[in-house]
C-alpha cells in the first residue's frame, strides 16, 4: 500500500530555505528537534547560556556537538569539524543546528559573535553546494 504524498503545509519548516542561519524568532527548539525528526536530519543543539568568551562557546559546541578530541576550538576548527569528517561519513540527511543563548558580553562582542556565525554561515554555503540542507538557528542571551 502507497503512503499518501504529504501536503506542503505538512512539511516542517517549508518556508525556511534550506540552507540558512537565521535568528530562531517564532520557532521553539522543540518544534525544530521535531522537525528535524519528521525531515530526518541530523539535529545539533547547544546552550550557550554560561559562557563567556570565545574559548567558553568552543568548548560548549564541541562538547555538546560531540566533536572529536582533537577539535582545534578555533573558528576555523568550528568549520572544518561542521564540514569535512561529515562529508567523509558519507551521504548526509541534512541539519538543522541551535545555537540557543549566545552571550552579548564585553568578552564576546559583537564582531566575535559575527565570526561565529560566519562558520556557520560558511558550512550552510559548503552544504548548499553539495544539495544538503543546513539550517543553522539561533538566539541571543
Amino acid at each position: 500500500m502507497e503512503t499518501p504524498l504529504r501536503k506542503n503545509a505538512d512539511i516542517p519548516l517549508r518556508n525556511v530555505r534550506q540552507n540558512i542561519v537565521q535568528s530562531i524568532r517564532a520557532y521553539r527548539v522543540q518544534d525544530l528537534q521535531e522537525a528535524a525528526r519528521v525531515l530526518g536530519n541530523h539535529f545539533l543543539y547547544a546552550n550557550l547560556a554560561h559562557a563567556q568568551t570565545k574559548q567558553d562557546i568552543l568548548d560548549l559546541i564541541a562538547t555538546q556537538f560531540m566533536f572529536p578530541a582533537h577539535f582545534g576550538k578555533n573558528f576555523d576548527a568550528l568549520y572544518d569539524c561542521l564540514t569535512d569528517p561529515l562529508h567523509k561519513a558519507g551521504p548526509q540527511p541534512g541539519f538543522i543546528l541551535v545555537l540557543d543563548q549566545i552571550p552579548t558580553t564585553t568578552k564576546f562582542d559583537k564582531e566575535v559573535r559575527e565570526q561565529l556565525l560566519d562558520s556557520f554561515r560558511d558550512a550552510a554555503d559548503y552544504w548548499a553546494e553539495r544539495k544538503i540542507s543546513f539550517r543553522c538557528f539561533y538566539s541571543f542571551l
